[in-house]
C-alpha cells in the first residue's frame, strides 16, 4: 500500500481520539544543535498551548489492526474497515517531510493493539526515539501509551515524550467491562499511577539536583492527560465528574477529554442508537473547569437529587448560582475572590482583575463595563454602590428565562 493511501486511512481513524493537545510544553528549539525542530513556532493550528500559542500536529495512528474487541471502537478487530500499518521508519519520515514543509511542528501517535501491549508500545518508543535521537527533532511529541505495556517502556516513552496519555475510555468499572472486557480499570489506574510517580521524581530530581551537577532530562514535562467517551454506556454526567476529579486528585492529570459517543458502522446491539447531544460534552468541559479552577466540588455542579444530570440549557455554574439564590448578591468591593469566582459570568480573569482594580478605590457598573465583564449575566448577582439588584433572585425561574441562551443559538450545539 502506497504511503499516501495509509496516511488516508490512520490519519482518519485517529479522528477518534480527542486527547490531542500540546498544552504544558515546554519551549524548546534546535538552534544551536544542528537538530531540526521547534515548539516555539506557528504553523497550521489545530491545538493552543497555555500562553495562546496555536500548534499544529500531525495525528495519526500507527496502525489501526487492534487484537481487542471494544464495542465502541472503530477500529475492533470484529469491524469491517479497511487496515493499514505504518512501519516506524515511514512514521518518522512522515514526520520530518511534514515538519520541513512547515505543515506540522509535532507528532500525535496512537496505535492499535498489535501482537501485543509491549510489543505495540516498542513501536511507539522507537518513532519517538528515533526522532529525537537520530534526527534531534526538538517538536512536541505526544505519545498514547498502552496501560498493560512493562514499566521499563513507560519509562522510556516519558523520557522521548513531552506528554503521555492514556485513556481510561469509560467513567465506570462496569461499563468498561460491558464494552470493553480486554481492558481492565486497575491495569489503566495502575499504569497511570506509574506515570504519575515518575514524573514527580523527576521534577524532584530536577529541583533538589546537587550544586555542579546537570539536571537530569525532563520526563514527560507536559504531564499526562486521558479521555472518557460520553453516552457510550449508561453513566450519568455526575458518574463522569466524580472520575473525572478522582483522576485529578491522585494522579494529577494535567486534563480529561470529554468525547461524545459517534455511532460506528456495524455498532454492537449494546450500543445506543444515535450520538447523545453535543452539548452535553460541552457542558462537561464547563464542570470540569469548575472543579479544576473555580472550587466547585462534584456535589456543587452535579447534585444528586438533580438526577446527576447536567443542566443542557444554561451553564454549571449559573444552574449552581439559580439553585442557591440564599448566596447573593455578593458586594464585589467586599467578597472573598472564592466567592467572586461563584458568581456567574465572572471568569478567573476578570475576578483577579476586580480585585487588583478594588484596591484603588470602590468599583462602580461603568468600571466593570471597563473590565469588560459581561454586565447582563453578572450583574443580577452583583452589590455595587450605583447597583441594587431588584427581585430577581426572588423568582429563580424567571431569570433563569432571561439568562438562557436563546433556542437558536442552544441549536448550535445540539
Amino acid at each position: 500500500m502506497e504511503t499516501v493511501d495509509k496516511l488516508a486511512i490512520l490519519a482518519d481513524a485517529a479522528k477518534y481520539d480527542a486527547s490531542c493537545a500540546s498544552s504544558g510544553a515546554s519551549k524548546r528549539h534546535s538552534l544551536g544543535t544542528g537538530g531540526i525542530g521547534s515548539t516555539e513556532g506557528m504553523g497550521i493550528c489545530h491545538s493552543y498551548t497555555p500562553d495562546g500559542r496555536c500548534v499544529s500536529l500531525l495525528k495519526i495512528l500507527l496502525t489501526n489492526f487492534c487484537i481487542y474487541d471494544c464495542a465502541y471502537c472503530v477500529n475492533r478487530v470484529s469491524s469491517n474497515v479497511r487496515r493499514a500499518r505504518f512501519n516506524t521508519d515511514e512514521v518518522v519520515k512522515l514526520t520530518l517531510d511534514f515538519y520541513k514543509r512547515n505543515y506540522i511542528e509535532g507528532l500525535f501517535l496512537s496505535s492499535g493493539i498489535i501482537r501485543s501491549s509491549d510489543y505495540t508500545m516498542e513501536q511507539l518508543v522507537e518513532v519517538a526515539r528515533s526522532l529525537r535521537e537520530d534526527h534531534r527533532f526538538a517538536g512536541y511529541i505526544h505519545l498514547k501509551t498502552i496501560p498493560d505495556a512493562a514499566p521499563e517502556l513507560l519509562a522510556a516513552a516519558g523520557r522521548y515524550a513531552d506528554r503521555l496519555s492514556i485513556n481510561v475510555e469509560l467513567p465506570t468499572e462496569a461499563g468498561l467491562a460491558e464494552l470493553a472486557p480486554e481492558k481492565k480499570l486497575p491495569g489503566i489506574r495502575a499504569a497511570m499511577g506509574e506515570l504519575r510517580w515518575r514524573i514527580e521524581e523527576n521534577r524532584e530530581q530536577r529541583r533538589d539536583r546537587g550544586a555542579g551537577r546537570a539536571k537530569p532530562p525532563r520526563f514527560a514535562p507536559a504531564g499526562q492527560s486521558t479521555q472518557m467517551i460520553v453516552g457510550a454506556d449508561g453513566a450519568n454526567d455526575r458518574s463522569i465528574l466524580h472520575t473525572s476529579d478522582n483522576l485529578y486528585g491522585n494522579y494529577r492529570l494535567r486534563r480529561v477529554y470529554y468525547s461524545a459517543f459517534s455511532p460506528i458502522p456495524d455498532a454492537s446491539i449494546r450500543l445506543p442508537s444515535k450520538a447523545p447531544p453535543l452539548v452535553r460534552e460541552h457542558r462537561l468541559y464547563q464542570a470540569d473547569w469548575l472543579l479544576r479552577f473555580y472550587g466547585f466540588g462534584v456535589d456543587d455542579i452535579a447534585p444528586a437529587d438533580a438526577g446527576g444530570m447536567l443542566d443542557l440549557d444554561i451553564d454549571p455554574k449559573l444552574a449552581w448560582a439559580l439553585r442557591h439564590p440564599e448566596q447573593f448578591p455578593v458586594d464585589i468591593n467586599r467578597a472573598s475572590r472564592e466567592l467572586l469566582l461563584r458568581v456567574p459570568g465572572l471568569g478567573t480573569r476578570n475576578v483577579d482583575r476586580i480585585v487588583a482594580s478594588r484596591r484603588q478605590g470602590a468599583l462602580r457598573v461603568d468600571d466593570l463595563a471597563r473590565l469588560r465583564v459581561p454586565l447582563r449575566k453578572t450583574l443580577p448577582f452583583l452589590l455595587l454602590p450605583d447597583h441594587v439588584p431588584r427581585g430577581g433572585l426572588d423568582n429563580p425561574a424567571r431569570l433563569r428565562a432571561q439568562l438562557a441562551p436563546p433556542p437558536q443559538q442552544a441549536d448550535l450545539f445540539a
